[in-house]
Parts: structure tokens; C-alpha cells; sequence
């Protein structure tokens, strides 16, 4: 384990969060808030600390897999346990435990929250929440690669492996630095056309760009207590469910829109399931909904916006999903888990993990029926590695068995089992709202301090897709190499 490279990451991460602190410094000061001096306190302070880790270069810039996981793991760790001192040290979260909470959903774009009454904040306090939001959608690491020349060296791959979304990352990628630049410049761009059509629709300038960020990242944090439900405006809560969807897909497809490369774009069958999950589940649960609306168009929007939502992973709301029939409930939890795009800032098990093992169990059922024939896994035109569907299959295993373990963790606080296993799921596939107590109308305040913790876990897990988590908890990871 390279231990002075993983430090010095981690020092350039301090900085990072020290500078983007001194934006709510900003808010603070414009609205005469006096909680900005927590934000310009602490921020300068995290730069100074990280600034005595990376003002000398490693010599060693040999990067295996491990070290880029556990680099990465750490960096999300720290990065939510500084963010959370501004937010503890203010007393506008009491405990620690909360204060990390909260931080940890808004880095890992979750957007579950312990607070109770969101509108009695500081808006510089606000506005940290939906910033973590997009600084933790495309990643901190992404970020990183994109600023700093020969992070990691020639194995910055690794890097990128352990925070993208999704399968695998190839090895026949552009310059990473490059593809890094070019990503977040996607980002920022749909964002800022989200916060415009915003503008246009009467929102303040703070609430559409709060709401951006959050919408950017997946993330869901709202400046109100009733979620984009605030807004009574049908064209301002369509473009926030438009762009859910869309931030929802798969970044590749973007560039390659840019580049021209349409034949290549109409071939990626990820990008055209998630859409037809969205239309057909969208119109499934609408029916469902007659009974519950006075016009199929209300029932129609209803839908359409919780079904982005949570495909997304967001976790906006604008109405509370409770009262819901139990079909449209099920759907929902199908939604939760598929979750939205590799390469996305959504969270959930990805649709790409999902029609790679629709497609490996065809596999196995021809192969039951004609043993003798020769089956390859193929996605987009081309073959998938025995690598990639080995992964997939352990990806699931442990995807259940996380599940199944922290689900069984959360029971001691005596809840019933749809608020348990929907907490589990919200909070995994990073999405947020949950049925019965965590619905869209609820919280996590009423959790134990240990259950938070293990949502906490469950987050950082779910954003990191897993095996970097988990691989830092193992010792043997830790020995050099």
C-alpha cells in the first residue's frame, strides 16, 4: 500500500472542501448570516492541514488498484467528516453522529436527512447541504484528476475504477485528465442550463441553484420542508424531473453526441432501457394513480416526476408516496434498486449490472437446452469478459448479503419492516426516501445513533459501488505490496 501517495490525495482533498467551504462563507455573508464565520474558520483551517500533506510530492507515484480504492474510500471518509464540522460546531445539528450523517448523505448524493425543519436554516447552511450534492456527484476524485497533472502517475486508471459508476471502466480510455475535464465541463454545462430554465420559471436565484446542485448530483436535498412539492408550478417541477432523468444517464452518451458519433449513441442499449423502464413505469403507476387524482394529467405528473426521481436515485419529492396503492409501491422498489446508468451520478445496482445478468442467465438456460453450442454475453455489439460477468455476479452477492445484514442491524430500533428494509434500500442505492416513517414525507431523525451509523456505511458503500469500502475493513489490504 502506497501510504504517502493515499496521504497526499488525501491532503489535496482537504484543500478541495477548505476552498468550496469559503462559497457558503460567501452566502453567508451576502445574506448577514454570522454562521459564516464556521464555514471560513473551518475551510481555512482544512486547507492549512492539507496543505502540509501534498507541499511535498511523493517520490513514489506507483498506483495499484488497492491503493486507488483505499485512496478513494478514505477520501470520501474524510471529506464527510470535515464537512460536518460546520454544521456540528454552529449547533445547527447537535450531535456528531448527525452532523456526519447529514454530510455523508450529501456528499454520496443520498439526500436522506435527520431535519426535522429544514426552512429554520441558515441559507449558508443550506446551501452547503445542495453543494455537497454536486460536488460528490461526478466525485471528489474525478475532480482531482481533473485539476492535478500525474495524480496516481500512469496508474491514475485505478483512480477512476474505484470511483466510477458502474461494471468497469475500460483501459482504452482518452487521457484521464482529459476525459476527468471533459466530464465535469458536461456537468457544469447541464447544470447551468437546469438553473437557467429555473430563472425563467420564477424560482430565486439561490433556489435554483440549490435545487441545480442537487438535481446535478442526484442528490435530493431541498431548501424546504416539502421538497420541490413548494413549488405549485407544473413547468418547474417538469424541468426538475427532466433533468433528473437526464443526469440519470450514462455521461459516454453526452460526449458522444458532441463528437457526432450517432451510429455508436443508437446502439448503447443501456441508455434505451433506462429510458423505456421510465416511460413504462411512468404510465404503469399513472394508471395505478386514477383513483387517487381528479385528471389523468395530475396522476400523469405525479408519476412522471416521482418515477425520474427515484430511477435518478434524486429523491425530490412533491407529494407524500405513503397513501400510494401497493403496485405502485413495488414498482417504486424495483425502481430503487435498478437505479439509473453506469457512468451517471445516480446511484442504485445500475441497469448496465442488470441487463448484463438478464443476459448471462439466457446464457445458462440455452446452454441447458443445447450444451454442445458456444454463448457469448454481449452488450452494444460487443462481447462482454468473463471478468466483467464474474464481477457482476460477486457485485450481486454482496449487494444482497449488505442488505440482508444491515437490515437485520436497524431492527433493534423496533420499527416495522417496510420502514427497515426500505431505510436499507434508500440509503444503499443512495435515493433517500423510503416507505411507511422514511417516505417522502419523513426523516431518519427517529433512527438510533448506530443505525445512522450503519446508514452511513450503507451510503458510502452504495456511492463507491462496494468493493472499495469494503476492501479498506479488510487488514490484509493494508500490508505493502
Amino acid at each position: 500500500m502506497n501510504k504517502r501517495l493515499i496521504s497526499y490525495i488525501l491532503g489535496w482533498v482537504l484543500v478541495i472542501e477548505g476552498l468550496c467551504m469559503q462559497l457558503s462563507t460567501i452566502v453567508g455573508l451576502i445574506y448577514g448570516e454570522k454562521s459564516f464565520l464556521y464555514f471560513l474558520v473551518i475551510g481555512l483551517s482544512l486547507i492549512v492541514i492539507g496543505a502540509l500533506f501534498v507541499i511535498k510530492k511523493p517520490k513514489n507515484h506507483t498506483m495499484h488498484l488497492k491503493d486507488g480504492f483505499a485512496s478513494t474510500s478514505l477520501s470520501w471518509i474524510v471529506l464527510s467528516l470535515a464537512g460536518a464540522l460546520p454544521l456540528y460546531f454552529s449547533g445547527t445539528i447537535e450531535n456528531f453522529v448527525d452532523a456526519f450523517f447529514e454530510t455523508v448523505s450529501g456528499f454520496t448524493t443520498t439526500g436522506a436527512t435527520i431535519i426535522t425543519d429544514i426552512e429554520a436554516l441558515d441559507r449558508c447552511m443550506l446551501f452547503w447541504r445542495s453543494f455537497s450534492h454536486f460536488l460528490g456527484g461526478m466525485g471528489v476524485v474525478v475532480f482531482l484528476l481533473a485539476l492535478i497533472p500525474k495524480l496516481g502517475g500512469n496508474q491514475s486508471i485505478n483512480l477512476m475504477k474505484a470511483e466510477s459508476t458502474g461494471p468497469s471502466v475500460g483501459k482504452s480510455m482518452p487521457k484521464l485528465r482529459t476525459y476527468a475535464a471533459l466530464l465535469y465541463s458536461i456537468y457544469i454545462g447541464l447544470a447551468a442550463i437546469e438553473f437557467v430554465l429555473l430563472l425563467f420559471g420564477g424560482m430565486s436565484v439561490f433556489d435554483a441553484l440549490t435545487t441545480a446542485f442537487s438535481t446535478a448530483g442526484t442528490g435530493g436535498f431541498s431548501t424546504y420542508n416539502a421538497s420541490m412539492g413548494h413549488f405549485d408550478s407544473y413547468y418547474l417541477q417538469t424541468v426538475v424531473a427532466v433533468f433528473m432523468m437526464l443526469f440519470g444517464i450514462n455521461f459516454y452518451v453526452y460526449i458522444l453526441i458532441l463528437t457526432g458519433k450517432i451510429k455508436q449513441l443508437l446502439k448503447m442499449e443501456e441508455m434505451w432501457i433506462y429510458l423505456s423502464m421510465i416511460v413504462l413505469s411512468t404510465v404503469a403507476i399513472a394508471v395505478n394513480l386514477l383513483s387517487y387524482y381528479d385528471t389523468f394529467r395530475e396522476s400523469i405528473h405525479q408519476s412522471f416526476f416521482y418515477v425520474t426521481s427515484i430511477q435518478s436515485s434524486t429523491g425530490f419529492a412533491i407529494t407524500d408516496t405513503n397513501p400510494w396503492p401497493e403496485f405502485s409501491k413495488i414498482l417504486i422498489i424495483i425502481l430503487t434498486c435498478v437505479g439509473a446508468c453506469a457512468g451517471s451520478t445516480g446511484g442504485g445496482f445500475k441497469v448496465a449490472r442488470v441487463i448484463i445478468l438478464f443476459k448471462e442467465i439466457k446464457k445458462e438456460f440455452m446452454l441447458f437446452v443445447h450444451p454442445r453450442n458456444i454463448y457469448t454475453v454481449k452488450t452494444d455489439g460487443k462481447k462482454v469478459s468473463h471478468e466483467v460477468t464474474r464481477n457482476v455476479s460477486v457485485y450481486l452477492t454482496l449487494y444482497i448479503l449488505i442488505i440482508l445484514v444491515t437490515t437485520a442491524l436497524i431492527s433493534f430500533n423496533g420499527f416495522d419492516f417496510t420502514t427497515n428494509f426500505t431505510s436499507v434500500l434508500a440509503t444503499l442505492n443512495n435515493t433517500g426516501p423510503g416507505f411507511s416513517m422514511v417516505g417522502s414525507a419523513g426523516n431518519y431523525a427517529q433512527f438510533s445513533i448506530f443505525s445512522k451509523l450503519v446508514f452511513c456505511f450503507n451510503m458510502l458503500a452504495g456511492r463507491l459501488e462496494l468493493y472499495p469500502l469494503v476492501l479498506i475493513l479488510i487488514p490484509s489490504s493494508w500490508k505493502k505490496n
